[in-house]
């Protein structure tokens, strides 16, 4: 017998919530002459959307596979997954080796029919329940964009953050005016990176520029002085993959919101 234990939420109230789950399912296990402890598996701190990323989900599924474990406690669909795709195939493939896969919350057992049908449509739930949340995230930042207001921190060669405002960094900076004037000069992106290479120059994270950050640092509207919102965008809750906005979602252009490095006729 394990159980299996998530907090999605970093706050310290969550991560109370967390120890408490992990404490519950020890002392429910052991406590029943009739089970052998399998141990707790618990992912903290991640998102049930997906599975890729919970390490403690799967060493489980592996632990399952391997003939350790013959039946999972859970508290809710939820805490298992809210992608209903994920939820139904990891319980099916469960199935087959024949673990159960029981959830406290709703008093389902995997390994029967009805727990099958309450399945889908509790996860069904659960999913729209994510989608929901995430909706109401988007509109919040497309309000804060409407007036202004950036949601990331992102670091940019050239830039720093202090208190919560864009700060040149001159050294970077004329790296920066450089790049824009080999490209007006007439020197191809290779030539730059090369050019800076040579010179033990590197991007923000330490590595050689690449010729495509080149690319990047010369459409960057940012070293203007101004701040273009919503260049990417989330394509939907489940998948979380970030695409560029290519005209799905409007974007906001907001001026002169810190120093610029490059004048606008320059860029």
């Amino acid at each position: 017998m394990a159980a299996y234990a998530r907090i999605s939420m970093g706050t310290e109230l969550m991560f109370h919530s967390f120890s408490a789950q992990v404490s519950h399912y020890s002392q429910l296990i052991q406590s029943n002459p009739q089970w052998q402890y399998a141990g707790v598996y618990a992912d903290r701190g991640i998102s049930g959307t997906g599975t890729k990323k919970r390490a403690e989900f799967n060493r489980m599924i592996a632990d399952c596979e391997a003939g350790k474990i013959d039946i999972i406690l859970v508290k809710s669909v939820s805490r298992f997954a809210r992608n209903t795709l994920d939820l139904l195939q990891t319980v099916r493939h469960l199935r087959e080796l024949g673990i159960s896969v029981r959830f406290e919350e709703q008093n389902i057992d995997s390994l029967t029919d009805e727990g099958e049908l309450m399945l889908t449509l509790m996860a069904s739930v659960a999913q729209a329940e994510s989608e929901s949340i995430s909706e109401n995230i988007k509109w919040a930042i497309h309000k804060a964009f409407q007036n202004g207001i950036g949601n990331t921190r992102r670091r940019t060669l050239g830039y720093e953050w202090i208190d919560g405002k864009l700060t040149v960094i001159p050294e970077e900076a004329e790296v920066v005016k450089r790049i824009f004037a080999n490209f007006l000069a007439g020197g191809s992106h290779m030539k730059t990176a090369e050019e800076l290479i040579g010179e033990g120059i590197t991007s923000i994270n330490g590595k050689p520029i690449s010729v495509s950050a080149i690319g990047n640092i010369l459409r960057n509207i940012t070293y203007t002085g101004n701040t273009l919102l919503q260049k990417t965008f989330i394509q939907d809750p489940i998948s979380k993959k970030k695409v560029m906005n290519t005209g799905e979602l409007p974007q906001y252009f907001v001026q002169d919101t810190h120093e610029a490095i490059i004048d606008m006729d320059t860029f």
